[in-house]
């Protein structure tokens, strides 16, 4: 890492270690980026971050100098408001660097270093939430938590049938249901539909967060906006709340979650 205070002599890359990946040539893990750092916060070394456009698309500067990924591939993205959106997140920060507060580069980190790579594998991954779909998990009881998941999820898996092709099975309780195979290949090929590992790793992050596949996959094709794909995710936890009455380091951790979510949601929107 170069020393902050004289910074890479002029033209060098700019790679740093601390918002995902290991840089020691170890396989990368295509989610790893999106947790939190495991060494100590480095302090701000740039005073200006852009961007720049060139053959890779439009790439992070960081004082006019290109910035890598932590696997030393070029931080560049296809198109300019999603630069704009990371170079603004570098811009915001501090004294102290805190990848907490950048969940758009760490996600676009992801894509470049972990999906890209590996795409088979992450779509692998994501085939197997179309067997195990928070939707198709109901409530017994009592009538009103049923009712909240009916009015929030029905209109889901109506569009899933509808756009995508997939019928899922609902259950109650926590019991296993298998669902028909032609609805499971349904899903998959929407996944292998995500184009780009841009949009392929905010779908991933957005199904993980939400525990959905058919939500992220309404994000994704524009069925449904974030705010709308969030409070059906969590109409359990919001009927919890109006019962128990809300509890502040639950919300603390919710609202990490959200900021993950809004993150792969743009992502999504602006990787198009």
């Amino acid at each position: 890492m170069s020393d902050p205070k004289s910074g890479p002599a002029a033209g060098d890359d700019i790679t740093r270690d601390w918002l995902g990946e290991p840089t020691d040539g170890a396989a990368p893990d295509p989610m790893r980026a999106a947790r939190g750092p495991a060494k100590p916060l480095p302090k701000r070394f740039y005073r200006e971050a852009g961007i720049g456009e060139g053959e890779g698309g439009f790439r992070l500067t960081l004082d006019g100098r290109p910035a890598n990924t932590p696997a030393r591939n070029p931080l560049a993205v296809p198109g300019r408001d999603l630069a704009e959106r990371i170079a603004a997140e570098w811009q915001a920060q501090d004294e102290i660097i805190d990848p907490a507060r950048m969940p758009v580069t760490r996600l676009v980190n992801t894509a470049i270093d972990g999906v890209a790579p590996r795409r088979a594998a992450v779509i692998d991954d994501l085939a197997a939430y179309a067997g195990t779909d928070l939707l198709a998990y109901r409530a017994e009881s009592p009538e009103r938590l049923v009712a909240a998941q009916a009015a929030a999820w029905d209109p889901i898996l109506d569009w899933a049938r509808e756009a995508l092709g997939a019928r899922l099975i609902l259950s109650e309780g926590v019991m296993h249901v298998a669902q028909p195979d032609a609805s499971v290949q349904a899903l998959r090929r929407a996944i292998e539909a995500a184009d780009g590992p841009f949009r392929l790793a905010a779908l991933h992050t957005m199904t993980t967060l939400t525990g959905s596949l058919l939500i992220a996959l309404a994000v994704l094709r524009g069925h449904l906006s974030p705010d709308e794909a969030w409070a059906a995710a969590h109409v359990d936890e919001t009927y919890q709340a109006s019962v128990w009455g809300r509890d502040a380091e639950a919300e603390a951790r919710l609202a990490l979650r959200r900021a993950e979510f809004d993150a792969a949601a743009q992502v999504a929107a602006l990787a198009q």
